[in-house]
Formats: C-alpha cells, structure tokens, sequence
C-alpha cells in the first residue's frame, strides 16, 4: 500500500501538468501574444515597453499584444499553467514554485528584468539592532512563500531561529504591503521585508529604520527580484516571437539604463494610469535608486531562492532539480546579434 500511495504521489506532477497543460495550446494559432507583468517599478521594462510601442514595433503588424495586469506572483503561475498568459514578469519564488509543482513541464525563465529593490525595515523603537533580536519578534512578509518572505526566513535559519511555526521565536506574519504600512505605524508589527516602493514608504512615512539592505547579503549585491518567464508550449511553437520580444526587452532594458530621468517619469506616469496610485517623486526616486534593470537572470540567485524555499518546507521533501528552468538561447542570440557580452549561467 505505501509503495502504491508512492507512485501515485510520483506521478502527481505529471497529472497537474496534463490537466493544466491541455488548455496550454489555447489560442496559440492565432495572432496574439498574451502578456501579464505587475504595475510596479521592478517590472519597469514592461510597463515602458507597453507605454512607448517598443514591443509593438518589435513584433510588428501581424501580432497582436494583449496585456494582463496582475498584483500576485501564483496567478500569474495559474494563467501560465491554463494559458491564459503566454509571457510574464514575476518574482524568483512564485517561479520556482510553479516549475517544481508542473514537474518542469510549465514554464522556462527566458531573462532577467531587475534586480534588489527589496528591504528588512525595523521600528526604530523595536529594539532590533542585531539577528538575534529578532526572537520574540512580529515580522512582516507581503505573502506567504513570496520572494520577500523566502529571503526572510532564509535569513533566520542562518542566524539560528525559526519561524513560530516551526517551533521557533520568530513571528513571521504574511500580510498585504498596506496592511503592513498601516501596521507598521500603528507598532503592531517590528519589522518587515518588502519590496520598492514599500521599503522606501516605511522608512520615510513610518520613520523606519534599514536593517537589512538584500544587496549586502549576495556577491557583488546582485540578485533576481524579477525573471521574464515563458510558458514551456508557447516557447516550442513560437520561439520567432518570444525572440523578437526578447530583443525588444534588451533594448528597453538598455534604453532604461541609459535614461534615467526620463525612465523614471514613465515608469511612475504609467503606475498611476495602470493602478490609480500616485507615488510622491521623492519615494519613488529613492526606491528606484535600489534597483538595478537588468537582462541578466542571476541564475545563481535563483537556484539559492530555491534552497531557501526548500529548507522553508515551501518544495516538498526533495530538493528541487532546476535543470531546464533557464534557457538563455534566444537571449544570446539577440546579444550576439548586437555584439553584446552574452549572459551565462
């Protein structure tokens, strides 16, 4: 009966995979890409893209482009898997979720679109000053299994504690970025990790504090904090288009980085047109300043998101095999053509 019970939770990834994957090929003999990115600063390129035609001129007449806003990482996973989005703009963890859930059979990740932007802000009456005061603590996340929150407890199992949960001292509290705001002011909460703008609105609206700046813990301050992914039938039937699209990515990235200014004013214009947030110049200025736009995936910070997410218990009981997730074929190929230094894994 157990080796019964075994096989049949072997063979679930493929089940999952064949019930999603089947709506997978809806609507790919048409002329219609089908994007989906979030309206906020690390997703910059999309939001650009879309704004100023550079997608639409890179794809030409024949195709057409429909966007999806989207405002959490596993929806975007959801639409992926029933192919109801054929390219997306995500964070590493939903990412790595989806991959391991589907068996390998969902999704690539095809480029990177941005990297830091994200913050471990304390009280400044919290009296958190080192790791180990974190014990007793009440520790904000945006969402639960979230890049955000997989980095946070990822730190504390390096520092020796755990999540209350896990038997540990630490209150992890998964909540919505306004409601930690709105908590975060009210000393309901000591701390939180979260991403631009929020960290930069805790720090000067809340008069919080930087504890942890996620740059200092990686090599050189690099990190993935949003992937361009594909989903994996969309790829096998379109790689004309997902190139083409990709190429456009590198020049928007380009342009970005190149522009600033005039980068940034685009970026907050079409965030209150998309989300009817307004977000003051001088919050959006410093949140933009902690990011970095980039084609590059960092796919060593990928695959460390994923040990953090496994030892979290997010993966199930097996470390996760990654091999295939990345594919930076296409990409190369733009980079090539444009003699680029090409990116590497």
């Amino acid at each position: 009966m157990v080796n019964i019970l075994r096989t049949l939770i072997g063979l679930l990834p493929l089940f999952f995979f064949l019930v999603y994957g089947s709506a997978c090929s809806k609507g790919v003999t048409d002329s219609t890409i089908r994007i989906g990115y979030f309206p906020n600063i690390a997703h910059a390129q999309a939001i650009v893209g879309m704004a100023n035609g550079t997608f639409a001129a890179y794809l030409g007449n024949k195709v057409k482009i429909k966007s999806t806003l989207f405002n959490a990482g596993p929806s975007v996973i959801e639409a992926v898997y029933s192919g109801d989005i054929d390219i997306a703009y995500i964070g590493p963890s939903p990412v790595i979720n989806g991959y391991v859930r589907s068996g390998g059979r969902a999704l690539k990740v095809l480029s990177g679109v941005a990297s830091g932007g994200s913050l471990f802000v304390v009280r400044s009456d919290s009296g958190i000053k080192k790791a180990t005061d974190l014990s007793g603590k009440r520790i904000a996340t945006p969402q639960l299994g979230n890049t955000q929150d997989i980095a946070l407890r990822g730190y504390i199992r390096d520092c020796g504690l755990k999540p209350r949960e896990k038997g540990g001292t630490v209150d992890v509290l998964p909540l919505r970025n306004p409601d930690i705001l709105n908590l975060f002011m009210r000393k309901q909460i000591d701390g939180a990790w979260v991403p631009e703008p929020w960290g930069t609105r805790l720090l000067k609206e809340a008069g919080g504090e930087v504890f942890i700046d996620e740059r200092t813990l990686w090599k050189d301050g690099l990190f993935s904090s949003t992937v361009m992914i594909v989903g994996k039938d969309f790829f096998e039937r379109h790689p004309d288009w997902i190139k083409r699209w990709l190429a456009a990515h590198v020049q928007i990235t380009r342009w970005i980085n190149q522009h600033s200014k005039k980068a940034k004013d685009i970026v907050r214009e079409q965030i209150k047109v998309l989300s009817g947030i307004t977000i003051p110049k001088e919050i959006f200025d410093d949140a933009f300043s902690r990011l970095e736009f980039t084609y590059d995936p960092i796919v060593p910070s990928l695959f460390s998101y994923a040990e953090m997410a496994y030892h979290a218990g997010f993966l199930g009981d097996q470390r996760p095999d990654l091999i295939g997730l990345v594919d930076l074929k296409l990409l190369n190929e733009v980079l090539k053509e444009r003699s680029l230094p090409l990116v590497t894994e």
